[in-house]
């Protein structure tokens, strides 16, 4: 499902020093699994889920996913495959504030040129636990509540894939716990998760874990085996 290759990312400061963010980065994640990518501040983690998100290139390196090389395409190509392939969840929940859950939730098939699926967006709400808050705006919800209209927005075009950036980052531990516990049901039904973090706690939910220190990775540790499918 996705292949990275040799990744490295350099880029270049104000004054045009080179600071090197990911080097000779190179994994495997197949269909199915829930990895987490770990590491402080600053490690280059959030470097590599945007190049795996489809945001940004590798300075040198592939990276393919499922099969096809990414790496080289053109942004409006990138912006299809984003589009399609990839459902994402953002720390700071990334919602219109002055649209409702279920508006929200639309948005990414209206990105594809789709018409707007009013009911796919309800059933969804559903399956996080929001039906009942489908037509409050952002605003009106909680943290944890606006987590989940973010999760029903991801899997609006059901992709393949979903990449998390922090997805606990802004939450208490309870909301924190119940995102978590959501991204674990996801997975058991067949959905691969990437997710970053810094916290210990929320990584021992992936099966898998990718420790990234200072732009290289330190480890790859499996953390339980995978069910036979």
């Amino acid at each position: 499902m996705i292949e990275a290759n040799h990744l490295s990312r350099t880029y270049q400061r104000g004054d045009g020093t080179p600071v090197t963010a990911l080097r000779d980065v190179t994994f495997t994640i197949a269909a199915g699994e829930f990895v987490v990518i770990r590491g402080a501040s600053g490690s280059g983690k959030s470097s590599l889920l945007n190049i795996l998100g489809c945001l940004d290139t590798p300075s040198s390196g592939r990276y393919r996913l499922a099969g096809e090389d990414v790496s080289v395409l053109p942004d409006d190509e990138r912006s299809h495959v984003r589009s399609r392939r990839i459902g994402f969840v953002f720390q700071s929940f990334n919602l219109l504030p002055r649209a409702t859950a279920v508006e929200n939730v639309e948005l990414p098939a209206l990105y594809t040129g789709a018409a707007p699926d009013r009911a796919r967006a309800r059933k969804l709400l559903e399956r996080v636990g929001l039906a009942e808050r489908a037509e409050h705006f952002a605003t009106e919800l909680s943290g944890g509540e606006q987590q989940r209209v973010a999760i029903a927005r991801a899997l609006m075009n059901d992709p393949p894939v979903l990449l998390a950036d922090e997805p606990t980052g802004n939450l208490d531990s309870a909301a924190g716990e119940s995102v978590m516990q959501l991204f674990t049901s996801l997975h058991e039904g067949g959905r691969t998760i990437v997710l970053v973090t810094h916290d210990e706690q929320v990584a021992s939910f992936a099966d898998r874990e990718i420790l990234i220190r200072d732009g290289v990775v330190a480890s790859d540790t499996v953390r339980r085996e995978r069910s036979p499918a």
